[in-house]
Order: C-alpha cells, then structure tokens, then sequence
C-alpha cells in the first residue's frame, strides 16, 4: 500500500489513478489529518508527499514525516513534495527563476533512482514558482536531474530511498511520468503489473486504462 499525503492538490487523484493502473493502492490522507506516528502505523510500503499550493511550511506534517520516515520507508516527493524533501534535509527553496504553470519540458538525467530506464529529454509538465535551490543543497542530497537551462528537476537521498522530483508525473502530458511512478514502485519493493512506455504510450494507462 502506498500512503497518499495529500496536499490539498487538484492533481491528488491523478496520481492515485496512475499508481492503480500499475496494480499499487493507494490510501490518501490529507497533511492535517493525521500524525506523524500515525502515518507511519499504517505501516506503508512508500508513501508519496502530493503537489499543492504554497511552501514546504504549509504542508501539514510532510516536513516532519519525511524526517521521520526516512531510512524506513521509501518516499517520492512530488513538486511541493520535491520541495519539502529538499528543505527537511536542510536546503532553501526559492523563487523559480520564471513560473512555470503547465509548460512541458525536456529534462535531463542520470539515470539513477525513479529516472532509470527513462529517455533523456523525456518530456515533463511543470506547475511551480518555487524551487530547490541546487547550491543549498546538502550533501546527503543528489541532484540527478535538470532543466536545460539549469533549473533543478530532481533529487535522491544519498543512503535511503528518498526520491524527488520537480514536475508533474501524473500529467498526461508528462510522456515518462508512468515509467517514473512504477520505478518508484520497484525502489519500495512493489511489482507494477506491466511496464509502462516512457513516452506517449503512457497517456491512457494514467487515466486507468492500462492494458489487461
């Protein structure tokens, strides 16, 4: 089971539909709903910290559970996820050098973490006015993907499975972001029930019509 910390996000329930195509349920609480020792009780195989409107300080308990939770179970964080990620583990976020508000770009990557297997260049939908600042970054934090002109687009923990990205998977637009979800799944120890394309393919399996 992946816990869902909700953000108040209008994308929430994309995300559910995508990682229920690749066979994972999903248990969705919002950021105020529950405590920390509550969260992790519900013994998740991963959880997943949502997109949502303002700062890393507005999340509900993210900042604390990603504290908590860390080298116990496996998280994703996804846009204001990605950013609570970096600021727990001690880096700034910042104002984005221009919003980006459903603007798809290529991004480049390592190859580590929830982008293995994925094409560089891959496609992605960007919703944000903040980022992580890469110079802020500590050292138990690896960056491991940008934006041509530079723009941090993803982290991973240096010793525990804690991933981050700046972008939005769970669009429809985003051609990688399945691939991305069910890679995630394998760092949390979950089989996805097919592979997904990393590229337009994906479309329909994340509005819940993946092939049998």
């Amino acid at each position: 089971m992946i816990l869902l910390i909700d953000n108040y996000d209008s994308f929430t329930f994309n995300i559910v539909h995508g990682f229920a195509a690749l066979g994972a349920p999903c248990t969705v609480r919002r950021n105020d709903s529950l405590s920390v020792a509550e969260a992790l009780a519900m013994k998740p195989d991963g959880i997943v910290i949502s997109p949502g409107p303002g700062t890393p300080d507005d999340a509900g308990i993210c900042l604390d559970l990603i504290k908590a939770a860390a080298g116990q179970v496996p998280l994703l964080g996804i846009c204001l996820g990605h950013q609570a990620i970096g600021q727990a583990f001690g880096a700034r976020v910042v104002r984005a050098p221009e919003p980006m508000h459903g603007k798809v770009s290529p991004i480049n990557h390592d190859g580590t973490g929830v982008f293995s297997n994925l094409p560089q260049n891959v496609p992605m939908t960007r919703y944000h006015s903040l980022v992580v600042a890469p110079e802020s970054l500590p050292a138990t934090l690896l960056p491991n993907a940008h934006t041509s002109d530079g723009v941090l687009m993803g982290v991973r923990h240096r010793d525990h499975a804690i991933h981050g990205v700046q972008f939005h998977p769970e669009s429809i637009a985003s051609e990688g972001g399945l691939a991305l979800m069910a890679n995630f799944m394998r760092l949390a120890g979950l089989q996805p029930k097919f592979l997904p394309a990393a590229g337009p393919a994906q479309a329909g399996a994340q509005l819940g019509t993946a092939p049998a």
